[in-house]
């Protein structure tokens, strides 16, 4: 639970509710930046948030959307991977020991990173067809069903590390997203890649200087 209030109404158009909750994630995240906030209470609410807000609509949105034939099977396997990738992101954040440390602030950027990626990929593949495919009184029963599933979410307490970590497992068992190892060697050559990229980027600036 946490100490910042995250709304929790019962009724609206769903594309709506999303679209409100991915400004409130944006709004968390800049109060886990600030350094005259209580960053460890925004942490927690930014967590719930994400927890509730994902899995409400993995159970609830994606499919029904799909049987509407606003999205298909490519849009709602790609949000739910990338639902996986937000939640790793937000272990490495969770365990960050302390909130003014080197490990807080790469964290917390890792997770804005991938947040906001997600939120611009849902609302152009996702809430755009559905606004157009699904019908103002059907996006709004869908509004109620899934409030109330994010809202018993955010009522028990749904991001804990080890909330969180068992959510990502589940991902990985279900093969929505890779096992640790391959996503660690993945990032190694990423790594590698950036490092090489660098260097060329350099080598091209140092050259030009000398010209």
């Amino acid at each position: 639970m946490t100490d910042y209030a995250i709304p929790r109404p019962t009724s609206g158009d769903v594309l709506e509710l999303i679209l409100t909750d991915h400004r409130l994630f944006e709004d968390l995240i800049r109060e886990c930046r600030r350094n005259d906030s209580d960053r460890s209470a925004a942490r927690s609410a930014l967590a719930e948030l994400i927890v509730a807000h994902g899995e409400a609509e993995e159970e609830k949105v994606y499919p029904t959307l799909r049987t509407k034939r606003a999205i298909g099977a490519h849009e709602q396997e790609h949000g739910e991977e990338e639902h996986a990738e937000i939640n790793e992101a937000l272990v490495a954040f969770l365990e960050a020991k302390g909130t003014d440390t080197e490990k807080y602030d790469s964290a917390l950027e890792e997770l804005a990173t991938v947040l906001n990626h997600h939120a611009n990929e849902e609302e152009q593949t996702i809430l755009n067809p559905a606004r157009e495919e699904v019908s103002e009184q059907a996006r709004t029963e869908l509004g109620e069903v899934w409030l109330a599933r994010r809202n018993e979410l955010l009522d028990h307490g749904c991001a804990s590390l080890e909330q969180v970590k068992a959510i990502l497992h589940r991902a990985e068992k279900e093969g929505v997203i890779a096992a640790p190892e391959a996503r660690e060697k993945a990032d190694e050559i990423k790594d590698a890649a950036k490092e090489e990229a660098t260097k060329v980027e350099e080598a091209s600036k140092a050259a030009a200087a000398k010209d």
